[in-house]
């Protein structure tokens, strides 16, 4: 059965899907791992950006995995506790407090897809195809899934996206929302843009995700709670240390404190 995989390089924590022989299919198993993966992220403050992908290059992930529908969604008790392992899983990353950034290369379908849309960042290879077939599975999709696919694709796309189930490959899926931008190597691009991150001030890009969290949101009673959070990148060390470097025309050393 596939397995999640969480290494670390400095700042960065890359986190692989990993069920190859599957095209990284998702089982009930590995939604409840990816999700303890990311709770376990969130508690480790040297961790400032986090890579998303599948194990080797055919897929990110191909959805979830079908063989395991007769015994782990045939029964109104089952398919709940399945659905509630999946948003689980996707809001740990949509709210883990650091950018999270989607490597995907070759298949990204249905439950794939909605991964991917739950993280900051998301960029493709040349190859990588899109799909949500779940108007072709006979599937429901509720509201935390769809409402993550019009607020990415936009109404118009989303509706396109599901009620066809159609295929898009990375130029269309780049034209439309699904991915940020194409790149012929995008497991070295995404460590670049990681590397880019976690150089940064980490309060600030926190309290900017908490920002643009709560607008998604429209959860204006966290408002308080960002201003905390801008009070708190003032007052912090970075601050002084963003300051200093830029006199001094060097690249800062920030600590998050």
């Amino acid at each position: 059965m596939g397995a999640i995989h969480v290494t670390h390089d400095q700042h960065v924590a890359v986190v692989t899907i990993d069920d190859a022989e599957r095209y990284n299919a998702m089982s009930l198993s590995m939604w409840i791992a990816l999700k303890q993966a990311f709770d376990d992220i969130e508690h480790n403050a040297q961790v400032r950006a986090v890579i998303l992908r599948g194990a080797g290059e055919k897929a990110f992930v191909s959805g979830a995995n079908i063989s395991e529908f007769e015994t782990q969604r045939n029964s109104e008790a089952s398919v709940a506790h399945y659905n509630q392992s999946v948003a689980q899983a996707q809001d740990a990353i949509t709210r883990c407090r650091v950018p999270v950034i989607a490597a995907i290369s070759g298949i990204c379908y249905g439950g794939g897809l909605g991964l991917a849309l739950s993280c900051d960042l998301r960029y493709a290879s040349p190859a990588s195809k899109f799909r949500m077939p779940a108007a072709r599975l006979g599937l429901g999709y509720g509201y935390r899934g769809m409402k993550s696919i019009v607020q990415n694709l936009g109404p118009t796309a989303a509706a396109e996206a599901f009620y066809t189930a159609k295929v898009y490959v990375a130029s269309e899926a780049a034209h439309i929302g699904i991915v940020n931008a194409v790149h012929d190597d995008v497991f070295a691009h995404c460590a670049e843009v990681a590397l880019q991150i976690s150089q940064n001030a980490p309060l600030t890009v926190q309290a900017a995700k908490q920002a643009m969290l709560c607008i998604a949101d429209g959860d204006t009673s966290q408002i308080a709670r960002i201003d905390q959070a801008v009070d708190a990148c003032f007052k912090s060390s970075d601050y002084a240390e963003g300051r200093l470097a830029f006199a001094q025309k060097r690249l800062p050393q920030f600590t998050g404190h």
